[in-house]
């Protein structure tokens, strides 16, 4: 998989876990503070659509995978 792939494949797992966990109707539920999580993933996505600065990038370009 490709570097771009991968980072959306993570951030829409984040998100989707998160909403897992702090849906009150859900069968895991855990607490709301989850439902940060997927704010956090959504602002990064957001911010790094205008700067290009993706931590996670950063991380798998150290890892080894390539662009």
């Amino acid at each position: 998989m490709k570097l771009n792939n991968i980072i959306f494949a993570m951030a829409g797992s984040f998100v989707l876990l998160s909403l897992v966990l702090g849906a009150s109707g859900s069968p895991i539920y855990q607490h709301e503070y989850w439902l940060f999580l997927a704010a956090f993933v959504g602002l990064n996505l957001f911010q790094s659509a205008f700067t290009g600065f993706c931590p996670a990038a950063m991380i798998l370009k150290k890892l080894g995978v390539q662009e």
